[in-house]
C-alpha cells in the first residue's frame, strides 16, 4: 500500500498555467484577416440586413446598418475618405497646422482664401474650436466628396444636413467645422471633428458607420437635392471610366468578381449593358498589358493590376499638376523619386499631394532646365516655401559632399575651422570664411543629432566613420527628400538687393550646373545682371572677359544689410544696435525673428541694446525666453534655458 502511494506522488502531473503573452506583434487572427480582404475587394457592411450589426462597439453602429437602406442602383455616389488621429502621437501644431491648410489661399470658386463654417456660422473661430479641442484624446479628419458637387452649388447646407443625420446617428451634438474647396475638378468639403460627445466622453464611432454608414447618408442627401441618376448618366460616367489610365469602379467590379484572378463574363441577357462596359474596360487593361484573354468571355487579371493602376492615375495627376504650375512653358518633367542627385531651382508651383494626411508636393523649375515634382516629407512646413523662392531638394540617405570634407580636414578625428581655413586660403579659394561657415552649419546638426562633439569654439570632435553615420542619421530622418529654402526672394528680385544672396553664391561657384535651357538659363541672364550691380557697389571689377569679385564678398554684403536693418528697428524701438562680432557670445531676450535678403534672423533684446544673430528653427519654441548665442561667422551657436523673459 505504502509502495502505491510513494509510486502515485512520484507521477509527473501536468499543471498549465495562464497562457502567457509573447514579444513582438500578435498574429492576427484569421477571421480579422478575412474580414480586411473583404473590405479591401470593397463589399459592404453586413450590419443589420445580414442578421446582427458587423461592429460591436462604437456609436453608429445600429445606423451603418440602416443607412443606405433605401438607395438603388441609381442613388448618387459620395466618396468619403476619413482619418482617425490621435492628437498626443501627432504632435503639439497638428490641429492649428491642419487647420490652416484646409484654409489656406486659392480654394474658392474665385481663388480666394478658404472660410471655414460651422453648424451655425459662416465665419467660424478656428481658434477658438481649436481650444474646445484642447485635451481631446483624438480627432476625426473627413474629405467628403459628391460626384455630382458642382449640381449641388450649395455645399455648406449639404455638409450641415450631413452632419446633423450624423448626430442623429451618433446620439450627440458634434462640434466640427468645414471648409469648401473648388480648387479641383471635384470640389469637395474638409470636415474636422473634436473628439469628445455633449458628456465630455469620448467620442468613439463604430468601424462600420465611418466605413459605410456616414458614406450611405451622404448618398441619401445627395440623391434627395440632385434625385436619382438617370440611365443616360450612368451611362456617360461608365463610358467615362473605359478609358481612364487609373483606378476606376468598373476595376474595383472586376476584382470582386474575378476568382483566382479570373473574370468570366458569361452573363445573363438583362446583364447585357454592363457586360459590355465591363468587355470594353477588359480590352483597355489588356492594351495596357494588365489583363489577358483566356477565351471568349474570360480575362486573367494581372496579380498587381490594382497598385499598378493607382500609380498611374497618380503620375497622371502629377504631370497635369506639373503642366498647371509651368503655364505653358516646356520642360521635361522628371517625377517624386526619380531623381538621385540633388534638386535646385525656383519653386513653380506647391500644394498638398495628400490632402488628408497634409502631405504636400513642390513642382520645382529646375537649375538643370527640367521640372521637378517632388512629394514632401511627413510634417513639412510648406507654408514657410514661398512660390519663386528658391530651393535644394536632397535625396534621403545620400551621402553628402560637406561630411566627406570635415572627416579629410580632421585629424586624429578633430577637426578645427582654424586648419580648414588656412586649407582654402592656400586653395585660393573665392571666400574661405564663408565656405567654413557652411561647414560649422553642418558640424551644428550633427551634434544635436549626436554624432559630433564640440569641443571648443572652432573644434569639434568627430567619429572615424562620420560618413557612414550621417547617412544612416538622414536616412532615418523621414521618407522624403530634404527640403532646405536657399532664398525666399525671387531671382528677378535678388540682382540688385543688398544683402548677400542665392546670386551670388551662383558667381562665387562661377554658374556651376546652370542648364542652358528654362530656370537655368534665367539664372544665367540674372548673373550678368547681380555683376553690373556689385561693379557699381565697388564689390566686383571687371579684367577684360573675368569678373573679379572682392574678397569675402558675402560677408560684406551681409553686414552692409545687418548695418541698415539695425540702424531702422534702432529708430522703432529706441534701443541701440550692437553688431556681433565673429567669435563674439550675447545673451537676451529673443523678442522676434526678420526675413532680410541675406536670411532670417533672431532679435536679441539685453535690455539696454539688441543684437541681429542668424536665426535656427531650435530657438522658434524659445520665443519671449533668454538665450544665448554664440557667433562663428555666419553660422551660431545656440545655448537655450527654459527662463522665461520679461515682457517690455
Amino acid at each position: 500500500m505504502a509502495s502505491r502511494k510513494e509510486s502515485d506522488a512520484d507521477r509527473f502531473r501536468v499543471r498549465p498555467a495562464a497562457p502567457k503573452s509573447r514579444a513582438g506583434p500578435r498574429a492576427e487572427r484569421f477571421v480579422s484577416q478575412v474580414l480586411k480582404e473583404v473590405s479591401k475587394a470593397g463589399a459592404k457592411a453586413s450590419g443589420h440586413r445580414a442578421g446582427r450589426p458587423a461592429s460591436t462597439f462604437g456609436r453608429g453602429r445600429v445606423a451603418a446598418g440602416m443607412a443606405g437602406g433605401r438607395l438603388g442602383v441609381h442613388a448618387r455616389r459620395v466618396v468619403i475618405k476619413s482619418r482617425f488621429v490621435v492628437l498626443r502621437k501627432a504632435g503639439a501644431n497638428s490641429v492649428s497646422t491642419h487647420l490652416r491648410y484646409i484654409e489656406r489661399d486659392g480654394v474658392t470658386r474665385d481663388g480666394q482664401r478658404g472660410q471655414a463654417y460651422g453648424a451655425d456660422t459662416d465665419t467660424a473661430d478656428l481658434k477658438a474650436f481649436e481650444e474646445r479641442g484642447r485635451g481631446d484624446r483624438h480627432q476625426f479628419r473627413f474629405i467628403v466628396s459628391a460626384e455630382d458637387a458642382v449640381d449641388l452649388e450649395d455645399l455648406r447646407g449639404f455638409t450641415r444636413q450631413l452632419m446633423q443625420r450624423m448626430a442623429v446617428d451618433l446620439e450627440t451634438p458634434l462640434d466640427w467645422v468645414a471648409v469648401d474647396h473648388w480648387d479641383t475638378d471635384n470640389p469637395h468639403t474638409h470636415i474636422v471633428l473634436n473628439g469628445r460627445t455633449a458628456g465630455k466622453e469620448d467620442l468613439v464611432i463604430a468601424p462600420d458607420y465611418m466605413a459605410h454608414g456616414m458614406r450611405m447618408r451622404a448618398s441619401e442627401i445627395a440623391t434627395e437635392w440632385l434625385g436619382p441618376r438617370t440611365e443616360t448618366e450612368i451611362r456617360q460616367s461608365l463610358k467615362r471610366e473605359v478609358t481612364q489610365q487609373r483606378l476606376t469602379g468598373l476595376d474595383r467590379a472586376l476584382l470582386r468578381q474575378a476568382v483566382a484572378d479570373t473574370v468570366d463574363l458569361t452573363g445573363r441577357p438583362e446583364d447585357r449593358q454592363r457586360q459590355n462596359v465591363l468587355r470594353a474596360r477588359l480590352q483597355r487593361l489588356e492594351a495596357l498589358t494588365l489583363a489577358e484573354r483566356v477565351d471568349a468571355n474570360r480575362w486573367r487579371l494581372a496579380p498587381d493590376m490594382a497598385r499598378t493602376l493607382t500609380a498611374m492615375g497618380e503620375r497622371e495627376d502629377a504631370l497635369e499638376t506639373v503642366r498647371q504650375a509651368l503655364k505653358g512653358q516646356q520642360r521635361e518633367c522628371v517625377l517624386d523619386g526619380a531623381s538621385a542627385t540633388p534638386v535646385l531651382g525656383c519653386i513653380a508651383g506647391k500644394g498638398l499631394a495628400d490632402e488628408l494626411h497634409d502631405r504636400g508636393y513642390l513642382v520645382v523649375d529646375g537649375i538643370d532646365g527640367r521640372a521637378h515634382y517632388l512629394k514632401l516629407p511627413p510634417g513639412a512646413d510648406l507654408p514657410a516655401l514661398p512660390v519663386d523662392g528658391i530651393v535644394e531638394a536632397k535625396p534621403p540617405g545620400r551621402e553628402r559632399a560637406v561630411d566627406r570634407t570635415i572627416a579629410t580636414v580632421a585629424q586624429d578625428d578633430i577637426y578645427k575651422t582654424v586648419d580648414h581655413l588656412a586649407r582654402l586660403e592656400q586653395a585660393a579659394d573665392r571666400d574661405p570664411q564663408a565656405t567654413v561657415d557652411v561647414y560649422v552649419r553642418r558640424l551644428e546638426a550633427l551634434r544635436r543629432a549626436g554624432i559630433v562633439a564640440r569641443m571648443a569654439d572652432g573644434v569639434w570632435q568627430v567619429p572615424p566613420a562620420l560618413v557612414q553615420k550621417a547617412q544612416q542619421h538622414e536616412a532615418q530622418k523621414g521618407t522624403g527628400p530634404t527640403i532646405e529654402l536657399r532664398s525666399h526672394l525671387p531671382i528677378d528680385q535678388q540682382v540688385r538687393a543688398i544683402g548677400a544672396t542665392w546670386l551670388d553664391r551662383q558667381l562665387i561657384g562661377e554658374g556651376s550646373g546652370l542648364g542652358a535651357q528654362g530656370f537655368g538659363a534665367q539664372v544665367r541672364e540674372a548673373m550678368r545682371g547681380r555683376a553690373d550691380f556689385l561693379v557699381e557697389q565697388g564689390l566686383a571689377e571687371r579684367r577684360g572677359q573675368r569678373m573679379v569679385l572682392s574678397r569675402n564678398l558675402l560677408s560684406t554684403l551681409r553686414e552692409r544689410e545687418l548695418s541698415a536693418a539695425g540702424k531702422s528697428l534702432q529708430d522703432q524701438t529706441g534701443k541701440a544696435y550692437r553688431p556681433m562680432q565673429d567669435g563674439g557670445r550675447i545673451s537676451g531676450v529673443y523678442r522676434r525673428s526678420i526675413q532680410l535678403t541675406s536670411g532670417r534672423f533672431a532679435m536679441l533684446d539685453d535690455g539696454m541694446g539688441f543684437s541681429l544673430v542668424p536665426w535656427r528653427p531650435v530657438i522658434e519654441s524659445r520665443l519671449g525666453m533668454q538665450v544665448s548665442a554664440t557667433l562663428r561667422g555666419s553660422a551660431v551657436g545656440w545655448g537655450l534655458t527654459s527662463t522665461r523673459g520679461t515682457s517690455r
